[in-house]
This record gives structure tokens, sequence and C-alpha cells, in this order.
């Protein structure tokens, strides 16, 4: 018998197949920043969170291998890592990514610590060997395998989605896959939110620059968020919209608010010592803080995007307009050829799998 998760994902599938046969899709595309929130104890202590960079039009052959999208594909995210096998960036396909499996039918409702390993566990023998048998999960002091897929069991994500041309997609890809992919991962200077800038600033040439204040001369994923918004209030053109990707519960307690590097000094313990230490330092953090740390970035009720109603996200830039088939998932088609609903045809990942002997 069939889930109300599968029911409700074949039902969005249809939907979205009605709505993209009355309005064809037009050759502009998508992509989003994605800002994720900082989760854990290394999140007390470093409340910054993550970034990521999601493709509508690129999709990932390997994880270190970019390629235009087929059919029915739903596009991958791309971001920094520390700890994966020298590697400087990885691409993951867009729903293993969130929820560490091919099928958004598979995923769960609430997930236990078990759960969210044993998925993990199945995509990584699948999928991820290529990128080393070696290659750990990871910890709390050193990144592994485990920080590429099923990020919405540990936190909030939030899209902030800007419309990409068919020729900028293109040059990224060749731009990405003829650059030498060897780690330059710093905390501090050459981070995931300076790896998310730098694409950006390949769609928008200088706009996003390094900035003193509020930040100290580091790149943060709320300081990237602030500028995006600035901009796109200045280029209604980028058609700037902010979704929400709610964590699944269960696996961890919810994340925390993104803060930055002001904000997050000004309103924890930290701000003691630094006052101590330079008076002067701490109140012109604290200054910051309160002209630019309490902007309110995310409306208050942004639009909700479950596993089964990735639509939004997902579709081309003139389809995520389409008020019939807002809120749907286009469905994606299968080697064969043929269509079929969401509950089947997002097994194909677009990562090649491992050919794994079971004994």
């Amino acid at each position: 018998m069939l889930s109300m998760r599968a029911i409700r994902a074949i039902a969005f599938s249809l939907m979205s197949l009605a709505g993209l046969a009355f309005f064809p899709a037009p050759g502009r595309a998508q992509a989003a920043l994605l800002m994720e929130e900082p989760y854990g104890f290394f999140g007390s202590i470093n409340p910054t969170g993550h970034n990521a960079i999601y493709f509508q039009r690129i999709c990932a052959e390997t994880p270190t291998l970019l390629r235009r999208c087929r059919d029915g594909e739903l596009g991958a995210v791309v971001s920094r890592y520390q700890g994966i096998d020298g590697d400087d960036w990885v691409a993951m396909p867009l729903i293993p990514y969130l929820y560490s499996v091919e099928s958004v039918t598979d995923v769960p409702e609430r997930a236990s610590k078990d759960a969210v390993h044993r998925l993990r566990d199945r995509y990584h023998e699948a999928h991820l060997l290529v990128l080393g048998e070696k290659l750990p999960p990871g910890n709390l002091l050193r990144g592994g395998w485990s920080q590429l897929i099923g990020l919405s069991y540990e936190r909030r994500i939030y899209a902030l989605r800007f419309e990409t041309s068919e020729a900028q997609d293109d040059a990224l890809i060749d731009r990405m896959n003829e650059s030498q992919n060897h780690t330059h991962f710093n905390l501090l200077f050459s981070n995931c939110s300076d790896f998310a800038r730098a694409i950006l600033n390949f769609y928008y040439p200088g706009t996003f620059n390094r900035s003193i204040f509020p930040d100290a001369g580091m790149t943060t994923p709320k300081q990237l968020a602030f500028k995006m918004e600035r901009y796109a209030k200045l280029h209604p053109e980028m058609k700037l919209e902010i979704l929400e990707i709610p964590q699944i519960p269960g696996f961890r307690r919810h994340s925390r608010s993104n803060k930055s590097v002001a904000e997050s000094l000004s309103t924890t313990g930290y701000a003691i010592p630094i006052a101590l230490m330079n008076p002067y330092l701490a109140g012109g953090l604290f200054v910051d803080y309160l002209l630019r740390g309490r902007h309110r970035l995310v409306p208050q009720h942004p639009q909700l995007l479950s596993p089964e109603n990735l639509f939004a996200l997902t579709a081309p830039g003139g389809a995520a307009q389409n008020p019939m088939s807002a809120g749907t998932q286009a469905p994606r088609a299968v080697s064969g050829g043929s269509a079929r609903t969401m509950a089947t045809a997002e097994k194909n990942s677009g990562l090649t799998e491992n050919k794994v002997s079971h004994e």
C-alpha cells in the first residue's frame, strides 16, 4: 500500500506535468545561494553556518565533474569542503544532498539517528566510493563524506533563488571542469562562503566583495545573503526569491540562526574577553551589530519546500513563476525515455553507481 508521502509525490508530479504542458519552460534557468544554519557543538562555537550553490541546469556526472542536466534531472549542489581527499569542491545531486536518498518517497517524516546513518551509509556505498574508499565519514574536528549528503536532517536551509542563462551556466561548467580541483580550504579567508562568493561574482562580476565590516574581512553566509538581497533591490531582473527547506526532525535539535562575526561576538561570551583586551574593538563590533547585525534577511513567512514539493526551486525560471504548477516538483525522466511519476523517476541521481559485491 502506498504511503501518504508517495501519494502526495505522485499527485504533485501529475500537477507539474499538466502545468509544464500549458506553460513550456523558456531558455532561462535558476540557481540558488543556500544559506545553511549552524548546528551542534561546533555551531555554538562558530554560529555562521554553511554556504553552497544549487544549480537547476548543472548536474554532477561525478562528484568532481559537472555537465548540463538531462531531461528530468533536478540539478546539483556545489560547495567547498574540508577533508574530501584533497578536493576543493564537490557536486552532489539535490535530493541526496538534502535527504541521502534518490527518491523523495524514501524520505522519512521523522528520522532517528540510526535511520540517518543507515541512509547515509547506503548512499555512500552506492555512489561516493569514487571519492576514495578510505575517506572517513568525518567527525567534529575533521570533515568527511557524511557532510555531503542528508543536510536536511541536521539543519534548516534557506534558498535565495535567482535566474541564470544558458550561456552563464555553460561557461561555469567549463571553468569548473578545466580548473584544478585541489583544496584551498581555510576557515578564515578561503571557506565555503568565499567559494560561493566567487561563483556569485562569476554571474554578477564585482558585486560580492570582501568586507572589513561586519565580519573583519571574512566572508560569511549571512553577509552574502545581505549583499544579495541589497543587490536584488537595485536589480529586479535578478528575480530573487527566498525559500525555506525545513529541517527533518528527529536526528538533531533544531539548528540555530545564522550570525555574522560581529553578531556572534556581540551576543555571546566572546564579547567579555574582547572588551577586556580592547574596549574600542568591542565597541566597534557592537555598533556594527546594531547597524547591520539585526537586519532581517528572511521574510516572516517564506515559502516552505517539503521533500515532495521542491518545484519552486527545481523548475526552470519561467515555470517556477507559473501559478498553476507552483508548489509541485517536476518528475524525472528515466533512462529509457518514458515518463513516470516521481516515485520511481527520481532514482536517476545523476551519479554513476558504484558496483559493490556483497558477501
